[in-house]
């Protein structure tokens, strides 16, 4: 299936930039009558017939639309330091937009080796890495920001998890997604494990305001985070949590805990 990509819509008909034009035109030899699939970058998939086969600026007429296409039922925010090797920071943001994320917000820690990054091309990869998994809503990528700064702007009614080798007890990500999942049923509080005492007037209901759950987690540098980083993410109500026994790459952390959330829902 053949997916395109348009922001440039306008009613029943939209407009292909340049790239896409000259892909599906030139590339993939469309004509003004061939049926093409365009999604919106919001999660409608748009089916379209094509009625300007130029390669500078196609445009489509559209005869139908889906939303929710490729949809997952959980929002998750994917905040992590961007590692000192930036193919592998890229790589986790392509294969984490084909398993299902909506925002990805690289942050800066005390420790990150990497302190600067350019979004452009990191916009583009997701982008691509949504129509080759048949998604419709491409996933946000937001400018650069500190680690604190992210953990203090956090919304209060998500579901928030740092990834850090805290000593003592931790919970498992499969025990958070439990945790929603009995609250989405029942109504009430998000329950854990008994340890975790200090999170449970801390972790609203994610259902108050919306059936979809948002989540949040936060995975560090190759340093880790800072012990003022954590304990400032503690004290507003993230929940630690474990990826198992195994030492992880940043970029492996990363992308093994939106995996968990894919496949616990």
């Amino acid at each position: 299936m053949e997916i395109f990509y348009s922001n440039d819509i306008d009613g029943g008909l939209l407009r292909l930039d340049a790239e896409e034009s000259a892909h599906c035109v030139r590339v993939l030899r469309h004509r003004e009558g061939d049926a093409i699939n365009v999604i919106d970058g919001r999660g409608t998939l748009l089916r379209c017939t094509l009625t300007d086969a130029d390669p500078k600026g196609a445009t489509a007429r559209i005869d139908s639309r889906e939303p929710g296409f490729g949809a997952h039922p959980y929002r998750l925010t994917m905040a992590v330091c961007p590692t000192k090797n930036i193919d592998r920071y890229e790589w986790f943001a392509e294969k984490a937009t084909e398993i299902g994320v909506d925002v990805l917000a690289p942050v800066i820690g005390e420790r990150s080796e990497r302190k600067v990054l350019k979004t452009e091309r990191l916009e583009r990869l997701v982008k691509s890495a949504a129509k080759q998994s048949l998604k419709g809503a491409v996933p946000e990528v937001l400018q650069p920001q500190s680690v604190r700064d992210f953990i203090l702007a956090a919304p209060d009614g998500a579901v928030k998890m740092i990834c850090y080798c805290f000593e003592g007890p931790k919970h498992t990500v499969a025990d958070v997604l439990h945790g929603i999942r009995r609250e989405a049923s029942s109504g009430g509080t998000l329950q854990l494990p008994p340890f975790s005492q200090v999170f449970r007037g801390q972790l609203q209901s994610p259902t108050a305001a919306s059936s979809v759950p948002e989540i949040c987690i936060l995975i560090g540098p190759e340093g880790d985070f800072s012990p003022e980083e954590a304990d400032l993410a503690l004290s507003r109500g993230w929940a630690p949590v474990t990826l198992g026994a195994s030492r992880l790459r940043t970029e492996t952390a990363a992308l093994v805990a939106a995996t968990m959330v894919y496949a616990g829902f």
